[in-house]
């Protein structure tokens, strides 16, 4: 756990967007959840959700804690805690 914990603290956070079309994140710390339309990933930096159109993993390094994304991209938030909470799948469902 320190290890990790000792790695994460190492990372710097940038994003890069090109075109809307691809995205490079780096300062990534794990990836909560993903599909074709929406990442929901944690950074050095807090939550950052990323919404679009036929989203896919180019690249991951998690060692360095990098990650590449393509596809059409919509929207790119950072969100804090409580409001992931409420994001959720089971709350989407029951609304």
């Amino acid at each position: 756990m320190e290890k990790i914990k000792e790695i994460s603290t190492n990372l710097t956070h940038s994003l890069s967007v090109s075109e809307r079309k691809n995205i490079i994140i780096s300062g990534v710390v794990k990836i909560d959840s993903f599909d074709n339309e929406e990442f929901l990933i944690e950074t050095v930096q807090g939550y950052m959700n990323i919404k679009g159109e036929n989203l896919e993993v180019v690249k991951l390094d998690t060692y360095q804690g990098n990650i590449t994304i393509k596809g059409k991209i919509d929207s790119l938030a950072y969100i804090d805690e409580d409001t992931k909470k409420e994001s959720s799948v089971f709350t989407k469902l029951f609304r």
